[in-house]
């Protein structure tokens, strides 16, 4: 195959398409095969998660409430922000890596509004027909017949986005609860407004924006430029095999004639409305849509398949370089990731003093000093929890009771320390360690005692 040239400058400086409506053509091929199986799993994934139980709880739940993730047998805080910080930073570098590779395969065969879309889509073809029958219908003069089926495809639409509103809520709200109260109208106010707002972000955004939303309000096709090379593979049109483009009679010679037969199918099934053969352009969403259609044309006309194909226009010398650089950041930042759910403890503690007095004494004459012990269970089991001093040894602890902490449940125990022996200065440091009775697991915290010796209190 001979390869096509790509340059950023023909990427950022193409001219958009026109601002009009795109009626979809519906394709079969190898790629819409591959984007189907994967969206049938993605959107399974997305529509069972929040019904999955965990120790009698839903296993992935966003109690904005609460301001917690749980996931399975973790409990994430405002505290644990580091981990999402990694996360972020991980899916950045490997679609950055992903997209050097293969442009866009993120948008055409993953992104949420490409599914979506393209669902839609097909909702829209089941009732008003194939894509010339959608346009015709359109400049049709209103009509009872025309009505109805507009109608009925929005009303499709509709209870599509409210179902797809409701699963997303579902990730915020426990979904044992949601959909009986939302449909039985006992949701709380806030949760039914939720649900609301984005089953029509939802249809608006799958139903008339479409392509709009991918050209003009997502980042990515901006900037995906900066990251395309000589190496990366995206969706092209072969022009010196295919032009000059013209129609002709099947299996028939026309030796001034190139492969391509300017049948426009690539242009009918691009979910973006651009012609690939008019070269790289920052709206492709490298779908292989318009392959798979011209495959099939091309079969029909016995010529070799792949007219359009994805291609890499040659090798570049940076890339190796690039690639690791890539590939460090990745495995730096899941080190990172590692080392912190090593280091992750299930319980948050801290000791604070009494303000309100510095210290006292006793009646067989010791100093005391008050303290408060503030502890956060994070697991999904009730914890049992001691305190000790580490040091120094004339210290003790006065009426510490046992400290049972149910799942998520923050608590403040107070509690006295005694200084056993006279102390040379005004204060001295104390350290003290919690420990949590199931796991072993130590906390240490550091708080200054007060005498009062030698100093106006």
């Amino acid at each position: 195959m001979t390869a096509v040239k790509i340059r950023q400058e023909d990427i950022i400086a193409c001219t958009p398409v026109e601002s009009k409506k795109i009626y979809i053509r519906e394709e079969t091929g190898h790629f819409q095969k591959i984007r189907r199986y994967l969206n049938v799993v993605l959107v399974t994934l997305f529509v069972a998660l929040p019904f999955i139980q965990y120790q009698g709880q839903q296993a992935i739940l966003f109690d904005v409430g609460r301001q917690t993730l749980t996931l399975f047998t973790w409990v994430l805080y405002p505290q644990d922000l580091m981990i999402f910080a990694f996360l972020f930073i991980l899916a950045a570098f490997v679609l950055f890596l992903v997209t050097r590779h293969y442009g866009r395969v993120w948008c055409g065969f993953t992104c949420p509004q490409t599914v979506w879309t393209l669902a839609f889509n097909w909702v829209e073809r089941r009732i008003e027909g194939t894509h010339n029958q959608s346009k015709a219908l359109d400049k049709q003069p209103s009509s009872l017949t025309k009505v109805v089926v507009k109608g009925a495809k929005h009303s499709a639409w509709l209870a599509l986005s409210l179902i797809t509103a409701l699963v997303f809520m579902s990730y915020f709200y426990p979904a044992s609860r949601l959909y009986t109260e939302f449909f039985t109208f006992s949701a709380p106010a806030l949760i039914s407004g939720w649900t609301m707002f984005f089953a029509v972000c939802t249809y608006a955004n799958a139903g008339w924006l479409r392509e709009k939303m991918c050209t003009h309000m997502c980042p990515y096709s901006r900037f995906q430029a900066a990251m395309f090379d000589n190496s990366t593979s995206l969706v092209t049109y072969n022009e010196t095999r295919g032009e000059s483009r013209g129609p002709r009679k099947r299996f028939s010679q026309h030796k001034d004639l190139g492969d391509c037969v300017d049948c426009n199918l690539c242009v009918q099934v691009c979910p973006a409305g651009i012609d690939i053969r008019e070269g790289i352009q920052y709206e492709c969403i490298n779908c292989g849509l318009c392959i798979d259609a011209c495959d099939k044309v091309m079969a029909k006309f016995g010529y070799p398949l792949k007219l359009i194909n994805f291609s890499r226009a040659g090798r570049n010398s940076g890339r190796k370089f690039t690639n690791y650089l890539y590939g460090a950041a990745i495995i730096a930042i899941l080190l990172a990731m590692g080392e912190w759910a090593i280091d992750r403890q299930d319980f948050e503690a801290s000791i604070s003093r009494d303000r309100n007095a510095l210290y006292r004494e006793n009646n067989a004459g010791h100093i005391e000093n008050t303290y408060t012990l503030t502890v956060l269970n994070k697991s999904r089991v009730a914890k049992t929890y001691e305190i000790a001093i580490e040091t120094p040894s004339d210290m003790q602890l006065i009426n510490v009771p046992t400290i049972n902490v149910a799942p998520g449940e923050k608590r403040n125990v107070p509690f006295s320390v005694e200084a056993l022996s006279p102390m040379a200065n005004t204060m001295q440091s104390v350290s003290f360690v919690i420990i949590d009775k199931s796991t072993n697991s130590v906390i240490g915290n550091e708080v200054m005692f007060y005498s009062g010796n030698n100093r106006q209190m």
